[in-house]
């Protein structure tokens, strides 16, 4: 494959389980850097036998993260790509960063990649509603990460092109600790929701040919949607052809529409406080 001019930054917290698999796809990569938001299991321990360069630093977002670490850790390849630990990086991906990157313009500042989900030990291609595009391949000193919610954005200083090759995204912690992260998260959703309810609607992002832009508009107005939950199921399972899945399909898409209920009902749960503080 070559020397692939990227350095990896995976961010972890107690990541035991599905750091090895990370690392293990990351052979062709001469410089990867774990970013620890302090975890209590061996996480740590797995990264020093491996040989990786170790952080540490306090979680307060996944985008102020971010911007923490390519702020104050030095990188030594023009190109950084962001993983979390259970994410893998195939063969096909590395001969495709190596044989675009050899050529890429100036002009582009950043890739989407395809992420494909992986849960019970299968892709489930059509109730994950893949293709889901992320950014994570990005210049380094050309983007920056914006909080929203639970996850982030990006600023990304020039043009952000189209990978072709997937990222493997791969669950192994079982449904228990899917669930507690979603608490987590959907409290975050609701805050974030709630803040961007006060802002205009641009009814154009629903058909931008940005993918990032139509999903944030396509998420925005289903979160005005009264019977959220019933819509986000229809839509995976039926529209999204989640059916295909088999069993499989059913339930994901039952344990997502269970995630928008959870920021419903956490909304909710805002006002009413901000009701009460505001009779007080």
């Amino acid at each position: 494959m070559g020397t692939v001019p990227v350095t990896t930054m995976i961010f972890t917290l107690n990541e035991e389980l599905h750091l090895p698999g990370c690392l293990d796809s990351l052979a062709w990569c001469s410089d990867v850097i774990v970013v620890d938001s302090f975890s209590s299991d061996g996480t740590e321990a797995i990264c020093r036998a491996h040989g990786v360069r170790f952080y540490q630093h306090p979680f307060a977002g996944f985008g102020s993260q971010r911007n923490w670490a390519f702020d104050n850790i030095g990188i030594e390849n023009p190109w950084v790509l962001v993983l979390d630990a259970d994410e893998r990086v195939p063969a096909e991906l590395v001969e495709e960063m190596s044989r675009v990157l050899s050529t890429v313009a100036d002009e582009v500042a950043a890739f989407r990649l395809k992420r494909r989900f992986y849960l019970w030990g299968r892709w489930l291609r059509y109730s994950s509603l893949y293709p889901t595009w992320v950014v994570r391949l990005v210049r380094h000193g050309r983007t920056r990460y914006i909080d929203r919610g639970h996850a982030e954005t990006q600023q990304v200083d020039g043009r952000v092109a189209d990978l072709q090759a997937d990222l493997i995204d791969e669950n192994l912690k079982g449904i228990d600790e899917w669930f507690e992260r979603q608490n987590r998260y959907s409290r975050k959703d609701a805050e974030y929701e709630l803040e961007q309810q006060s802002g205009p609607f641009r009814w154009q992002d629903l058909v931008a040919i940005d993918p990032l832009k139509r999903r944030a508009s396509m998420k925005r107005l289903a979160a005005a949607m009264p019977a959220r939950p019933l819509v986000y199921f229809l839509y995976s399972y039926f529209w999204r052809r989640g059916f295909l899945d088999g069993r499989d399909g059913l339930v994901f898409c039952m344990m997502k529409a269970i995630y928008q209920a959870m920021v419903q009902i956490k909304k909710y749960d805002l006002k009413r406080k901000r009701i009460a503080s505001d009779v007080e």
